[in-house]
């Protein structure tokens, strides 16, 4: 997944930003209008006129278009944390008319809650108080585009850059277009897992998950497995992990004795966010969990299925399945740019509660 930083590639890199929004050769700090341009009216073009764009309500703002072959290596935004959840961001590969990635920016990044916590990982690094950095790979053949939808009544603000290489060899020749997806149940219905991935056909990898889980009981809530069913499989899984804090690369409740829920943020997988109840409104407590299948993606030759359980403990030592709120999103590379995918959210159902 990493290129070779000192092999010299026949490509070059391009880089768009309010200050340059086709990424085009000598385009950039030539604005002279912008959100910056009352700040700069002493010091003229080239002097931070166009920092950042303006998003009206309901409305769809296109990050990037991209014409020919080439590979996006890094994203950088920022906006309010009150936009976290109402700010849709999607992507199109290759011309396609529906999108790979539509994912609430905020969960995208790992802050699914609206709320700041730290990550440091070697795919998504979050840094204070809302720097979101993205360093998956995005190649595409025959264009690329992304994109924000303003869900809110109110206009934002939205700080970006991305950076990509141009050419057929950025491309990468046999390399899957990278698809997000976003879903949520709110609550858990008891007796049926929460689906991460549902009926996803094509040829291609598995790479990463990330939770936001809110608790509505009380004691522990992570017995629950997370299956995979890869390539035919209907009843039961080839891939069925032991646990929920178990496949975050955490154990035993992620309770360090005397210190009760301990978090930790790594390459490639983490507990990074609890956010405890305050006696008053914030009545639950959330949890912020990711796993990237980097070093070890799940490759699926013509299908791929995913889901989790959510269970906690009764009494006599038998589980409880749980009504808990956990919304996912969903990472793999696919050899279509296209793939079967949940129904837009609405609103509502990313209404952080």
């Amino acid at each position: 997944m990493y290129a070779d930083v000192a092999a010299l590639e026949p490509t070059v890199t391009r880089s768009i930003s309010p200050e340059n929004f086709t990424g085009a050769p000598g385009g950039g700090a030539r604005a002279t209008e912008g959100t910056g341009a009352a700040a700069a009216r002493d010091l003229g073009t080239g002097w931070k006129i166009s920092p950042s764009v303006k998003i009206p309500a309901h409305e769809t703002f296109d990050l990037a278009k991209i014409s020919g072959a080439g590979r996006i290596t890094h994203i950088w935004m920022t906006t309010h944390s009150d936009n976290w959840r109402t700010l849709l961001l999607r992507a199109w590969w290759d011309g396609a008319s529906q999108p790979a990635i539509e994912v609430p920016v905020g969960d995208f990044f790992g802050q699914g809650w609206g709320r700041f916590a730290q990550l440091s990982s070697a795919m998504i690094a979050t840094n204070p108080h809302g720097g979101f950095n993205s360093y998956w790979p995005m190649p595409f053949s025959r264009g690329a585009r992304l994109s924000v939808e303003n869900l809110s009544d109110e206009p934002v603000i939205v700080y970006y850059q991305i950076t990509y290489e141009e050419g057929e060899r950025a491309a990468g020749p046999g390399s899957g277009r990278l698809h997000a997806q976003w879903r949520r149940s709110n609550p858990l219905h008891e007796g049926g897992p929460h689906p991460i991935l549902t009926g996803v056909q094509g040829h291609g990898q598995f790479v990463g998950t990330y939770l936001a889980w809110g608790v509505n009981s009380s004691g522990w809530w992570g017995e629950g497995e997370l299956k995979m069913y890869l390539d035919g499989d209907r009843d039961h899984p080839t891939i069925c992990g032991t646990g929920t804090e178990d496949y975050f690369g955490g154990a035993w409740n992620f309770d360090v004795p005397g210190q009760g829920y301990t978090t930790f943020t790594t390459p490639y997988l983490g507990m990074h966010q609890v956010l405890q109840p305050d006696g008053l409104y914030a009545s639950q407590q959330r949890f912020g969990m990711y796993r990237w299948h980097v070093m070890d993606p799940i490759r699926f030759a013509s299908e791929i299925s995913v889901d989790i359980q959510a269970l906690g403990w009764r009494r006599g030592g038998r589980y409880l399945p749980l009504h808990d709120d956990v919304a996912s999103t969903a990472l793999f590379y696919l050899d279509s740019p296209t793939s079967s995918r949940p129904r837009t959210p609405s609103i509502d159902e990313l209404e952080i509660c």
